[in-house]
């Protein structure tokens, strides 16, 4: 196992001087060739730092790294942040070339931090679609609490909505 260090700028052999894409596939590359050829796992946490200050260059880029690590013979795990306001994929491009999107949610809930975890995509697998609590517990690891089965975002109408319905039933009164 090699891991690859992207944030300490450390003058080492595995540390990546840049935070340029190019760099961390060359890096992943020279570590394939020292620890040989036949299958290798690649975990990369987080694919977001890369396009950072150019999300638009997320979808380029995550087919750029798919394109040359593919004939390299990996599987590969990669991390990638949604943002905070939206709930949407940040720079909208490792979901692309993913053939399995598992995504964790998080809430608080009467104070008490509840986690979620949902299989967005899965590709040529008949994989589960419900949203289910989950916990993290010491020694063990992510335990699967229980299938949710209705969330006040599943039935509630969205504001912009409901405002819209309101001016509409007012117009419609001032007109009788």
């Amino acid at each position: 196992m090699i891991i690859i260090d992207a944030l300490m700028g450390k003058e080492e052999k595995w540390s990546l001087q840049n935070l340029e894409l190019e760099s961390l596939v060359s890096k992943i590359i020279e570590a394939k060739k020292e620890l040989g050829y036949g299958r290798a796992r690649v975990v990369i946490d987080s694919l977001s730092v890369f396009w950072l200050d150019k999300p638009v260059m997320a979808r380029r880029y995550s087919y750029f790294m798919k394109k040359v690590l593919s004939k390299w013979n990996f599987t590969m795990l990669a991390v990638s942040q949604y943002a905070i306001t939206t709930a949407e994929s940040f720079g909208w491009g490792i979901e692309h070339i993913a053939d399995g999107i598992i995504r964790f949610r998080r809430l608080l809930r009467s104070g008490e931090l509840k986690r979620f975890v949902i299989i967005e995509k899965m590709r040529q697998t008949n994989h589960n679609r419900y949203l289910h609590e989950i916990d993290i517990k010491p020694d063990i690891g992510m335990v699967v609490l229980r299938r949710v089965d209705m969330r006040v975002e599943d039935y509630k109408l969205p504001t912009d909505f409901v405002r819209k319905m309101l001016e509409a039933k007012r117009k419609s009164e001032d007109v009788l």
